[in-house]
């Protein structure tokens, strides 16, 4: 027999899931603490940061690559032993690794505290959020649930970058990742008391329409394949480099969006931050919202077309004389594309390989994304202190997006294929 549940607690799990993504989104305002370090590093004082500029984005890209490969574990016991609790120990250690960082300069023990214990506290964090609520409604609203509760995690440098930049200009670097660790402790922990997955025989009713071809195939299948099987797949390795790409680019610009504005708006340049924020987070909702009307594989072309073209625009127009409204328009859209890799291929993961195993599944398919940001956003630094210039970064990921389309097609095909069959 099957459970009849009050569909508000879905809606609770959602508002907790996108709780939990606001306070550790605070990873896409590290050109913020990046800009204090460097500031440091410039004055020359006694006790202050010494690090080299090719390294000024290391933590970041640590933080990333951890996040990532974490998500398989924590996917797994977020599987295996409930959301609530995996939410919980990230938040433990997000703060354990911000507060680390109150204590010391230490390059090495920057890239212990914000890259590997945040790292993998927001890998725990991440994984409890989209999965019970995914549980709780039917697959007809897969994307826009998932846009939902990632949308968090896109928009809150919106908050955090301010806050951040004023933090830092009150009390210094060393006090700021103190406070906010603290705070993001709190946060966590508790809203991970409302992460609850719905009850075994709970199945959400779909309403009486004819299903898109991508959600019939996860009704009809009966498709609920473990990360042995799914790793056995093309249609794995194809997501993974689409994803990799896709997220590499835009997080490349994420992490230096702050120091491209410098020169435009001053120590205005944290509402570039925060702008990027806003489209990061609409493009998760929007682009959720609409691939469950179009489909997945349609919006994903279109979106990597966009952010493709928007790259090689960039090479041309972002410098050091760049007005402020070209780079908030640039940020805006280059947020907007991002964050629409971050609501599709959830659902992705859930139409392609089904539920039982979502949690690891998904992790398999986000250590994309962690490779990605590690690899774009250090190569991007290393281009930019060998060349004074961000130009040949935007060339390589525009050229790399353009393969990514034609991925997309042949993903596209793929899916046909098992629909006909």
């Amino acid at each position: 027999m099957t459970s009849v549940t009050s569909p508000n607690r879905g809606w609770s799990v959602v508002i907790a899931g996108l709780t939990i993504n606001l306070a550790l989104g605070v990873l896409y305002s590290w050109s913020i603490f990046k800009d204090a370090i460097y500031d440091s590093m410039l004055k020359g004082e006694e006790g202050g940061f010494d690090w080299s500029v090719a390294a000024l984005n290391d933590p970041y890209a640590v933080c990333i690559l951890v996040f990532a490969f974490t998500m398989i574990l924590a996917g797994r016991i977020q599987d295996k032993k409930g959301p609530g609790v995996t939410a919980a120990i990230g938040g433990l250690l997000v703060g354990a690794g911000f507060s680390l960082l109150y204590f010391t300069t230490s390059y090495v023990l920057w890239v212990l505290g914000f890259g590997v214990l945040a790292g993998i506290g927001i890998g725990f964090g991440y994984a409890s959020a989209t999965p019970p609520a995914f549980k709780w409604f039917p697959s007809s609203k897969s994307g826009l649930i998932a846009g939902i509760v990632v949308s968090g995690f896109g928009i809150a440098p919106v908050y955090i970058a301010p806050l951040a930049t004023w933090l830092v200009g009150a009390y210094g670097i060393h006090n700021t990742m103190l406070i906010l660790g603290i705070a993001f402790m709190v946060i966590v922990t508790a809203a991970s008391t409302f992460l609850k997955n719905p009850p075994a025989d709970f199945i959400p009713q779909e309403p009486a329409k004819k299903l898109h071809p991508e959600k019939a195939i996860a009704h009809g299948s009966g498709l609920d394949l473990g990360p042995s099987k799914v790793l056995r797949l093309p249609s794995f390795y194809l997501v993974w480099i689409i994803l990799f790409i896709g997220s590499g680019a835009g997080l490349m610009v994420i992490g230096s969006i702050s120091g491209m504005a410098q020169n435009s708006l001053g120590e205005a340049a944290f509402l570039a931050v925060a702008v990027i924020a806003i489209g990061n987070a609409s493009g998760r909702v929007i682009a959720g919202f609409i691939s469950d009307k179009i489909g997945r594989v349609l919006t994903l072309f279109i979106l990597l077309v966009f952010q493709a073209s928007l790259m090689f625009l960039s090479a041309f127009l972002i410098g050091e004389q760049t007005s402020a409204l070209l780079i908030v328009l640039f940020a805006t859209f280059i947020g907007f594309n991002f964050g629409t890799n971050l609501s599709l291929f959830p659902t992705f993961t859930k139409v392609f390989w089904g539920m039982k195993n979502f949690g690891v599944n998904y992790g398999m398919v986000l250590t994309a994304w962690g490779v990605g940001g590690f690899v774009f956003s250090r190569l991007s630094q290393t281009l930019f202190a060998a060349s004074g210039s961000h130009r040949l970064s935007f060339f390589i990921a525009g050229i790399c997006l353009v393969i990514c389309a034609v991925l997309a097609v042949i993903l596209g095909r793929l899916q046909k294929s098992r629909q006909e069959a």
